[in-house]
């Protein structure tokens, strides 16, 4: 049986802040294979609102505990679901829903 894996949520400030997120509601991961800024960039999405953020990548905004976006890029397929878990003022945990 595989461990839980946690994400951190990052960038929310440049969409919409917070507002979308609350504890428990599923968020859509995409891979985004073509960002020009970082080549494990995975786009955090709700339905109907679009992109809320991006798992984070750097050691600057992983929080203690959760893996980068280049930690869990190969565990999935193109897409992946997450669990919003916690909010906090450094960004938003998400549980991997991995099957």
């Amino acid at each position: 049986m595989e461990k839980n894996s946690f994400v951190t949520i990052t960038g929310a400030n440049h969409y919409y802040g917070v507002k979308p997120f609350e504890v428990g509601r599923i968020i859509k991961l995409v891979k985004e294979p073509d960002n020009e800024y970082d080549m494990d960039a995975i786009r955090a999405a709700l339905p109907y609102i679009g992109k809320i953020g991006y798992v984070a990548n750097s050691v600057n905004t992983v929080i203690m505990g959760t893996m980068s976006a280049g930690r869990v890029y190969n565990r999935f397929g193109d897409t992946a679901h997450a669990k919003i878990m916690f909010i906090t003022h450094a960004g938003v945990i998400c549980e991997l829903m991995l099957r």
